[in-house]
């Protein structure tokens, strides 16, 4: 296995550059007079909206231009040529989009105009992928959103995303990819991490995909965030520090800079936050519920030359959380899964380094090479006495890799070819101290070692203006605890309609996504046979996805709507092993999830604010038994015997609705508030008290109020769960047993900016 890992490192640095997706998307445009002749000689200018960013061009002999390598978010794009009144217009870049815009400028009057439009927020017909853009700007406004941990940055603007069992859970999966700086930062270890992927302080753009990938997104069908960091060229030799305290004694605290010349950019961060609220608690009250970390990130970019880019993105964290409990040993949660005698805790330690060199040949033709690094650990550290079990569970993996990617325009094809590679490393310490004298104590150490290698092409063909065709094939192998390999075709369609602008797309697709790294031996094998539970090897999950949906501009109003189809083969799931805090990733025969999803963004009104809806309705089902990990023996047994009929997930939630608004206030003032409801989860032990098939709804407005002073300070208040209305979100058990809520929590936070 050891030479089978060094031959894959070694070939990811061979092979023909052919990548995951990329956080550079592309512009092109033709540029023409009242008469829709070609004004070639003209000059095009894009400036970023929230940054120094700028690129250059100039129209050829046919009025065309490109502009490649362009990070994804929102521009200002000027187009300037003599005898003409100059125009200026913003638009939104999507990673891996080459839209081919048109631009009609008129004749020039004495004294010149400068014609200002919009297209930040109209349907697109170049792709099939329904997506969800926040800056910032949004991320700082949002109730809570740019604490450490926060995940509201995604559930308060994507459909069928929430929190449940402290994991972040999206339409109907747990499997996500997260893309930093358009580096797929691999993490193959379900349910073991609580800590989020990066700070949202350090995020410029997340930009988040919903399915119906292209053949170069990869595989994690349930969601794709793609992450555009903080670079430096929002910056002019500036620092910020924001600290904040609130409820729970809670405090999320950062220091950060950044700077860039023409060539050059750099941004740098450090932070902290600690808080006696960590986790959700098995009952309303928090006990035992501290948390706390601190960590760095760092980002450079180098215009080495005109046609060469060279960025390094690099993070280093680490958290701690105590795990909350019952303290009532006689509660009806403590029969199901008793927690009133734990006093555990984990650490989590993460780190990732990604180095990407973009090379343009020509106008139409881009070259991007990218090696990464990634460390991740997750120790679940017990008290010795805790009582029944005192379980330790510890794992350490290195992943180290590389993706590449290939992408040229011919005539009306956007071609595309890529590659994307890791090898990989676990190792792990299992443990169980019986307290109660039920089993021999245990510990045991092991390790496993694999690797992927994925190859793509694919083909965005522009047929017209108002048609769009994607098709593309994507080849996995795996090596590891099983060896499996797939091919995935995907094929989708998007349709303007003239005049009124909707679109229309649809989509289908395979995916496979590799499974953990998992093996048990001794003792554990032992102690699991006398929970009538037994070990096999996990085989990664086949889904196939059917999607259709529909986008509406009106006067500014983007309504996006989607309705979506996924089933899955050896559904990616977890559980623990008896009474013990050892949890495993397992796979589940099938899985069924579908849904239709609503997206409502607005333009600014009056000149006060926008506002925004997310909106799922979704059934999430699974079928038959555990295939794989931790499965239940003997198989004959009726215990064992789950049918093949559906039944809901653990983190099943028929509906799910975000609304909200971001205000501009009088007075350099902001405020912003968000209304969440969710119909309730999957009730997974009926009783007297919840009789139902699910628990109860649970609904939140979360509020935020702000105001900024001089333009370098900026104080503002945030309340979450105003109400503090309480329930029992779900009865799952993960970490402490049953999970509640969160109570209502209110911080004050000031960012202060300086130069230096």
């Amino acid at each position: 296995m050891r030479r089978y890992l060094l031959l894959l490192f070694l070939c990811s640095f061979i092979f023909i550059p052919v990548s995951h997706a990329t956080v550079f998307g592309e512009i092109q445009g033709i540029v023409h007079d009242p008469q829709h002749r070609p004004l070639p000689g003209a000059a095009v200018t894009i400036h970023a909206v929230h940054s120094s960013f700028s690129k250059t061009a100039t129209t050829n002999g046919d009025g065309y231009f490109a502009l490649l390598a362009v990070p994804l978010g929102e521009y200002r794009i000027e187009i300037a040529a003599q005898g003409f009144d100059r125009l200026e217009q913003t638009l939104r870049v999507a990673s891996d989009s080459s839209p081919i815009l048109h631009f009609q400028l008129q004749v020039g009057s004495v004294q010149q105009s400068v014609k200002v439009t919009s297209q930040t927020d109209v349907a697109n017909v170049n792709s099939v992928t329904p997506t969800t853009t926040i800056n910032r700007i949004d991320i700082a406004r949002t109730p809570g959103g740019d604490r450490t941990n926060s995940q509201a940055m995604i559930t308060n603007y994507v459909p069928g995303a929430y929190m449940v069992h402290d994991m972040l859970h999206m339409r109907g999966g747990h499997q996500v990819s997260w893309e930093i700086d358009g580096v797929d930062i691999p993490n193959t270890n379900i349910a073991s991490n609580l800590g989020a992927q990066i700070d949202p302080k350090d995020i410029d753009y997340l930009e988040v995909q919903r399915g119906s990938y292209n053949a170069d997104v990869g595989d994690r069908t349930y969601g794709v965030f793609n992450v555009a960091p903080r670079t430096g060229f929002e910056r002019s030799r500036e620092a910020e520090l924001v600290t904040s305290y609130g409820s729970f004694n809670q405090t999320n605290d950062q220091f950060n800079f950044g700077d860039h010349t023409e060539r050059f950019a750099y941004y740098a961060s450090l932070n902290g936050n600690r808080t006696d609220y960590g986790l959700m608690p098995p009952v309303s009250k928090a006990y035992h519920d501290a948390a706390n970390g601190y960590g760095g990130f760092n980002s450079l970019v180098y215009n080495r030359t005109p046609r060469d880019q060279l960025r390094l993105v690099s993070q280093l964290r680490t958290d701690y959380f105590q795990i909350p409990y019952d303290p009532n040993p006689d509660s009806l949660e403590n029969q199901l899964y008793n927690s009133s005698g734990l006093r555990d805790g984990q650490h989590e330690v993460d780190g990732f380094s990604a180095f990407t060199w973009a090379h343009s040949f020509n106008s139409t033709t881009l070259l991007q090479l990218s090696p990464f690094y990634h460390y991740n650990s997750a120790n679940y550290e017990p008290n010795p006495q805790d009582m029944p079990v005192a379980t330790t569970s510890d794992r350490a993996t290195n992943y180290g890799g590389v993706q590449a990617s290939l992408s040229t325009e011919w005539k009306k094809h956007t071609l595309q070819a890529g590659f994307y590679s890791f090898g990989q490393h676990d190792g792990y310490t299992f443990g169980s101290r019986f307290n109660d004298g039920s089993f021999p104590n245990f510990s045991v150490k092991d390790s496993a070692a694999g690797g992927l290698i994925e190859e793509y092409v694919s083909d965005n063909y522009k047929a017209t203006s108002w048609l769009t065709l994607i098709a593309g094939l994507r080849s996995s192998q795996f090596r590891g605890t099983v060896s499996e390999s797939d091919n995935d075709p995907r094929f989708g369609i998007a349709v303007q309609i003239p005049k009124l602008n909707w679109v229309f797309r649809a989509f289908y697709g395979r995916y496979y996504q590799a499974p953990p790294l998992l093996t048990a031996a001794g003792p554990l094998i032992g102690y699991a046979n006398s929970t009538n539970t037994a070990f096999t090897p996990l085989h990664g999950e086949r889904d196939e996805e059917h999607q259709f949906g529909l986008q509406i501009p009106f006067h500014g109003w983007l309504l996006d709507a989607d309705t979506f189809k996924t089933r899955a083969n050896n559904f990616l799931d977890h559980s623990n092993v008896g009474e013990s805090n050892i949890f495993f990733p397992v796979t589940i025969d099938g899985a069924l999830i579908q849904a239709w999803e609503l997206t409502i963004h607005s333009p600014t009104i009056a000149r006060l604010g926008q506002v925004h809806l997310a909106y799922s309705n979704q059934v999430a089902q699974q079928r038959g038994p555990i295939t794989g990990g931790l499965i239940c023996t003997p198989v004959s047994s009726p215990q064992c015997d789950a049918g093949f009929s559906y039944t809901p997930l653990d983190h099943d939630q028929r509906n799910t609705l975000n609304a909200g608004i971001d205000s501009s206030l009088p007075w350099h003032a902001y405020g912003s508030a968000n209304l969440y409801y969710g119909s309730g989860f999957t009730n997974g032990d009926p009783n007297a008290q919840y009789p139902g098939e699910y628990l109860p709804h649970d609904t939140s407005l979360n509020l935020a109020l702000g105001k900024v002073f001089r333009e370098k300070t900026t104080l503002s208040v945030n309340a979450t769960n105003v109400t503090n209305h309480r329930v029992l979100l779900d009865n799952s058990l993960t970490f402490g047993g049953f999970h509640y809520n969160d109570p209502r929590e209110i911080y004050g936070e000031v960012r202060y900016r300086f130069h230096y």
